[in-house]
C-alpha cells in the first residue's frame, strides 16, 4: 500500500469522489501543509495555521497507480484557482499535492506537465507540489460527511453534482459500477 496527500479545496468533496475508486483502501479527511500541530477545524477555517483541507488516501499501486490518481485530482476540483474552489475562500482551499517521496515529486511534476499540455484548463494551473510534513486527521463528524449528510445543502449543490460528474466520466474504475 502507498500514501497520497491531496488537498483540492472541501476535504469533504475529495474523500467522496477517491472513496470509490477500484484500489483505494481508504480516505481520511484532515489536514496538511500547515505550521500548527493538532489544528482545530475552527482553526484551520481561520486560515492562520497555514494547513489545507486535505485527503490522505491510502491505495494499492498494484489496482491503480499514483499517476492515475493524480489524473483524476485534477479533473475533479480546479487546479486554477488560488486559494479557492467555487465559493469556498482560503489558503485552507488550495490546491496541493504533499509528496511523500522523491518518485511521487516527479511523478506530480509530470503530471501537471501533461495536464497542462492537454489544455484541460483554461487557465494556469497553480496547484503547489510540497514535501509531506504532517496529516492530521479531522474531527470525526467530518468523516464521510457526504455519505452521512446527502440531503445537506452543500452535500446536494456542490458535492452531489462533482460526485455524479465523476462517476460518468470514471466508471470503470469504481469499486461499484451501477
Amino acid at each position: 500500500m502507498e500514501i497520497a496527500t491531496l488537498a483540492g479545496g472541501c476535504f469533504w468533496c475529495t474523500e467522496a469522489v477517491f472513496k470509490e475508486l477500484k484500489g483505494v483502501e481508504k480516505v481520511e479527511p484532515g489536514y496538511a501543509g500547515g505550521t500548527v500541530p493538532n489544528p482545530t477545524y475552527e482553526q484551520v477555517c481561520t486560515g492562520r495555521t497555514g494547513h489545507a483541507e486535505a485527503v490522505q488516501v491510502t491505495f494499492d499501486p498494484a489496482i491503480i497507480s499514483y499517476d492515475e490518481l493524480l489524473k483524476i485530482f485534477f479533473t475533479v476540483h480546479d487546479p486554477t484557482t488560488l486559494n479557492r474552489q467555487g465559493a469556498d475562500v482560503g489558503t485552507q482551499y488550495r490546491s496541493a499535492i504533499f509528496y511523500h517521496s522523491d518518485q511521487q515529486k516527479s511523478t506530480a511534476q509530470q503530471v501537471v506537465s501533461e495536464v497542462t499540455a492537454a489544455k484541460l484548463w483554461n487557465a494556469p494551473i497553480v496547484t503547489q507540489i510540497e514535501p509531506f510534513q504532517a496529516f492530521y486527521r479531522a474531527e470525526g463528524y467530518h468523516l464521510d460527511y457526504f455519505k452521512n449528510n446527502p440531503r445537506q445543502p452543500y452535500c446536494e449543490m456542490v458535492i452531489a453534482p462533482k460526485v455524479r460528474k465523476f462517476r460518468e466520466r470514471y466508471m470503470e474504475k469504481l469499486k461499484n459500477q451501477s
